[in-house]
């Protein structure tokens, strides 16, 4: 849609870069979220190439009245808004014991309260047009967390609970405000090297990783088409479903299996973060895994399709309920085991 208006917070870099990018390949007008008005104005370039418009805002999403302020001069530029992407983020890669309070209050007032300030935002101007889609950008780890990423992941988990609850309220209104929450694998993006890294080696994602453009695709998608919740690849829908069904295990499995992994045999020499400071230069889409990225795998491909995506649900949907049918059947053998136990030991205990 050429005449869409679009505000992507985070759009600096990573998955915000990629999806401003891909609205200006629409021809969208696209205003632009975040503190590094390098970045931002580079990625203004690139959208105004592409045929779109763009608007600047360096804006901290953890400061709310700069958030309305952004959202108010998008309105009286363009005349409404007719989607939001919450994606900004930062976070503390590191054991909890090892993250100081105010590390956790940091990531939370970007990474949980940035999503509420953007939404509360968009919020203000489509209601009273009762219309507009607000997109917030999830992850995995809002399903099943990981070691050393309890930040990030209390922060996913928050974001989930505040839209499900935001959901409900707007039912109830019966608002055309449209809301969709978008789950991502892991994704090669400048995260890795610009996160506070407390830890003695680099950081990367648990691969597969998969590319920003791919995930941008399935973000536009969902912005068109407003699904309730999208979990965008198949490592997302095994996370997922496994914490629905084996959480315990998982815990024990995680416990080593999501460990190394995250490390490159590399010293972390990290000379800065973006915690509470932006960085100079222009960081892009792409973290420094370029070998590594993957396009859309088949989960994605066919979660996009409609009729395949029905397939899905109802696949999903029979499995989780075949999985808990299985272990109500296994705890009420157990109960009727332990019930003819307690009988048999009573009428022994009798003379």
């Amino acid at each position: 849609m050429q005449d869409q208006v679009v505000v992507v917070t985070g759009a600096s870099s990573g998955v915000g870069r990629a999806i401003a990018r891909a609205y200006g390949a629409r021809k969208a007008k696209v205003a632009l979220l975040a503190r590094n008005q390098e970045a931002l104005d580079a990625c203004a370039a690139e959208i105004r190439e592409a045929g779109g418009e763009a608007r600047v805002y360096v804006v901290d999403v953890s400061d709310a009245d700069a958030v309305d302020r952004a959202a108010a001069s998008t309105v009286e530029g363009w005349g409404r808004i007719d989607t939001w992407v919450n994606v900004a983020m930062a976070t503390v890669f590191a054991p909890v014991k090892d993250t100081t309070a105010a590390e956790f209050r940091r990531v939370t007032e970007v990474s949980y309260l940035g999503y509420v300030h953007g939404t509360l935002a968009a919020l203000r101007h489509m209601l009273p047009r009762d219309s507009g889609t607000i997109v917030q950008v999830g992850s995995a780890l809002a399903y099943r967390s990981i070691p050393l990423q309890s930040a990030y992941c209390g922060a996913k988990a928050a974001i989930r609970g505040f839209t499900d609850s935001l959901r409900c309220e707007l039912i109830h209104d019966g608002s055309n405000v449209r809301l969709t929450h978008v789950h991502l694998p892991a994704v090669n993006t400048p995260q890795s090297e610009r996160q506070r890294n407390k830890m003695p080696k680099q950081q990367q994602p648990v691969p597969p990783l998969y590319s920003p453009e791919s995930i941008a695709d399935a973000i536009l998608w969902a912005a068109d088409t407003a699904p309730r919740e999208m979990l965008v690849g198949t490592p997302t829908v095994k996370a997922a479903l496994g914490q629905k069904v084996i959480a315990g295990p998982l815990d024990s499995y995680l416990a080593h299996a999501a460990w190394e992994p995250q490390f490159v045999d590399e010293p972390n020499d990290q000379s800065g973060d973006i915690l509470f400071e932006t960085l100079p230069g222009d960081p892009g889409a792409h973290g420094e895994y370029r070998e590594l990225e993957r396009g859309a795998d088949l989960q994605m491909r066919m979660r996009m399709n409609p009729v395949a995506s029905t397939l899905i649900a109802l696949g999903i949907g029979i499995g989780v309920g075949a999985a808990m049918l299985v272990r109500g059947a296994s705890r009420s053998a157990d109960d009727w085991s332990r019930s003819e136990e307690s009988q048999t030991g009573s009428a022994a205990a009798r003379p």
